[in-house]
């Protein structure tokens, strides 16, 4: 019995492209930049029918080289399990294809550490340019994108003192819109639960506006708790002494972000407290079992996949214009009231 021979794929190349479409390497070329206008209409469908025939696939790399451009772009993501990060890749992705780019996911894992490296190595993979959703700006961070020659786009970050171009929530809008709410409904007692505000912007600014809103309001009672997730037992303790020291008041929880959102629902329900009679609650970030949990979560929804869509145009006009200076683009959060602070 004869054994397999293993045969090596063959590709075909630029030149066979132009003899089967029997036009010149020029035209071919022409073609693949997209410059129709160039060319006649028989002549475009012969290397359109040529391309489709032998089924050629242009050398991306070799391409770069040449034009020096990958038409890659790097996102870095905080942590590839938050619900905001979902639909941040879902808007980005779906913006990148439509202008003709493909994107390189990188999840940091929420380690500051894992994403310099992620920095580092997109520098190397030659990608055009960087959309960052970091998951922390400290001093190595800031260091390492100090460092870089990319041109980038934060996301949903702020780094004081350090002007770049900048995509997110205006959070300090949002979190007084979320304030006002429970103060309207006649909440007498807030509680904001929110993850570490060291290195994230917007967790400080909502963190921030939150108190901000209680001194303009000094018959509220307010607290505000940092917790690091997963804190099922922490979570349950905090809540627990918030209502015991707030006997008799209308209560409410804030939970700071998608993530937390979840943790809190599952304390209040071991705690046995049913949000919309015993306790208010509202969240950041409009889940999608928000509107069918209990009698609903209100929520702050933000306009996440049209932020990440944004981000990636922002990065591509910075890419034609290297030299225009940084600019911040900040989006509105919505309210979107249900049952669970209709007490």
């Amino acid at each position: 019995m004869s054994e397999p021979i293993n045969r090596k794929r063959s590709y075909a190349t630029i030149r066979d492209v132009a003899a089967k479409a029997q036009a010149g390497k020029t035209s071919i070329s022409r073609y693949l930049n997209g410059e129709f206008h160039l060319l006649s209409d028989d002549l475009r469908q012969r290397i359109e029918s040529a391309i489709q025939e032998l089924e050629y696939r242009p050398n991306q790399m070799a391409r770069s080289l040449k034009y020096g451009r990958t038409r890659l772009i790097g996102l870095i993501i905080a942590d590839i399990s938050n619900p905001f990060s979902v639909e941040v890749l879902k808007g980005v992705e779906s913006e990148s294809i439509k202008q003709g780019f493909m994107t390189v996911v990188c999840n940091a894992r929420n380690s500051i550490e894992l994403e310099c490296e992620f920095l580092n190595l997109l520098n190397g993979y030659r990608v055009d340019g960087l959309i960052i959703n970091s998951a922390g700006i400290n001093a190595d961070f800031l260091q390492a994108l100090k460092a870089t020659t990319l041109p980038f786009v934060l996301l949903d970050r702020k780094i004081d003192d350090f002007p770049c171009d900048m995509v997110g929530l205006d959070n300090p809008q949002a979190a007084r819109l979320a304030t006002n709410h429970l103060i309207e409904q006649g909440f007498e007692a807030l509680l904001f639960l929110t993850e570490p505000v060291r290195y994230i912007s917007a967790r400080q600014e909502r963190l921030q506006t939150f108190h901000q809103m209680l001194e303009q309001h000094p018959h509220i009672k307010g607290e505000g708790h940092e917790v690091v997730l997963p804190a099922p037992d922490e979570i349950e303790r905090l809540i627990a002494e918030f209502c015991a020291n707030h006997r008799g008041m209308r209560k409410a929880v804030i939970a700071a972000n998608g993530v937390l959102t979840l943790q809190v629902a599952q304390a209040l329900s071991r705690l046995g407290l049913n949000w919309g009679s015993d306790i208010g609650f509202l969240s950041f970030d409009n889940l999608e079992w928000a509107a069918l949990a209990g009698k609903g979560i209100t929520s702050v929804s933000q306009p996440t996949s049209e932020m990440g869509r944004k981000a990636v145009t922002c990065l591509l006009d910075k890419l034609d214009k290297p030299d225009h200076p940084p600019a911040q683009y900040l989006f509105n959060g919505e309210l979107i009231i249900r049952g669970s602070t209709t007490l």
